[in-house]
């Protein structure tokens, strides 16, 4: 109010403004305060020197548009923290956020994450372990450009987190529930979602090739299925693709110890883990992908030949139509008359919880 105040009667120098800082600029629509810094923001002269920080939990429409039109070259920091207002904590920036659609910046023939000029490749098989035992709240450490490959499959992952255990959250787990059918691709190679009381997988894979043929799998994808039927399923590749594969900077690492090698009429490894082990590889990798929506869901998906760039678009789209979907809303804050007695005579903070 007091800036307002000053703005109107145009005294304390804001032609000179070189920094604007919005902090917790969702907390202040909340509250009834939007409007007021809207006029704010419009009112200071708009220099091209000026910079305009704006911070907020959340990104609501009003904040996003304000962001669009103010902001110059920014950055969207993901932080892991507390989330209680004003708690005595340290932030720490994360560069890369896996469990985020929008930081896929590759989909050709693995999955890639990217933000603020660093990429991380092939996580799909570590994010499909972390989906399949709930895990959603996971720092990973890598010091080099891609995940390693280890044997191909995510059971070498499974068994890691299961050596390391998992704590439990005080927060509920709130899955995305689809309530409507979900359609991306074409005639060929497409995925759909359609509601379901659990989530559940069919799957087809046609492939001309002598060895793979045409292979079908339905399951209900839970922790023990994932870990009895998928986990152990490998990548799988053609010899004939190799030489564009390392050409363009992919398979470099790739032999007989990490992958399922397609010759012409047979595949090079001694033998497979399963008799249908591409068609359940390509379950594991859309279990590993859709898990970018950071959410479990609740669900039917069918599919038939897709792939990453497939497996990306769908995780979009489910990402689009629960767009709409908005989190409570945190309750006003309560004022007590001068005369009222708090028990125990001062109030503790609350304790903070993990970021999801």
């Amino acid at each position: 109010g007091r800036l307002m105040d000053h703005m109107r009667s145009k005294t304390g120098g804001f032609d000179k403004l070189d920094t604007l800082v919005l902090d917790e600029a969702d907390r202040m629509m909340d509250m009834g305060f939007w409007p007021d810094v809207r006029r704010i923001v419009q009112t200071l002269p708009d220099s091209a020197a000026r910079q305009t920080l704006l911070f907020s939990a959340t990104m609501p429409r009003p904040i996003v548009a304000m962001a669009k039109r103010y902001q110059k070259d920014a950055l969207r920091i993901e932080t892991i923290g507390e989330r209680e207002a004003h708690a005595d904590i340290a932030y720490q920036a994360v560069a890369v956020s896996p469990t985020d659609i929008e930081h896929v910046v590759d989909g050709r023939a693995a999955t890639t994450v990217g933000a603020f000029g660093v990429r991380v490749r092939t996580i799909e098989h570590l994010m499909a372990a972390a989906a399949a035992l709930g895990i959603d709240n996971l720092v990973v450490d890598v010091d080099a450009e891609e995940v390693p490959a280890l044997d191909g499959s995510a059971k070498p992952f499974v068994d890691l987190l299961y050596s390391a255990g998992a704590a439990p959250l005080p927060v509920p787990r709130r899955p995305l529930v689809v309530r409507e059918p979900i359609r991306v691709g074409d005639g060929h190679r497409w995925l759909e979602i359609t509601p379901s009381d659990c989530f559940r997988v069919t799957y087809t894979l046609d492939n001309p090739h002598p060895v793979i043929g045409q292979q079908i799998v339905s399951l209900e994808v839970t922790e023990a299925a994932f870990v009895d039927e998928l986990a152990a399923a490998r990548t799988y590749g053609f010899l004939k693709d190799v030489p564009t594969m390392r050409k363009n900077g992919l398979a470099r690492g790739g032999s007989l110890d990490n992958a399922v090698v397609v010759g012409k009429r047979a595949v090079l490894n001694d033998s497979l883990r399963f008799e249908d082990e591409f068609v359940r590889h390509k379950i594991l990798d859309l279990v590993g992908d859709l898990w970018l929506l950071g959410r479990p869901l609740c669900g039917h998906v069918t599919g038939k030949n897709g792939g990453h760039a497939l497996n990306h678009e769908l995780a979009a789209a489910v990402r689009r139509a629960f767009a709409a979907e908005r989190r409570p809303r945190p309750s006003r804050a309560r004022f007590h008359p001068a005369d009222t007695i708090i028990p125990g005579g001062s109030l503790s903070p609350r304790p903070g919880i993990a970021a999801l």
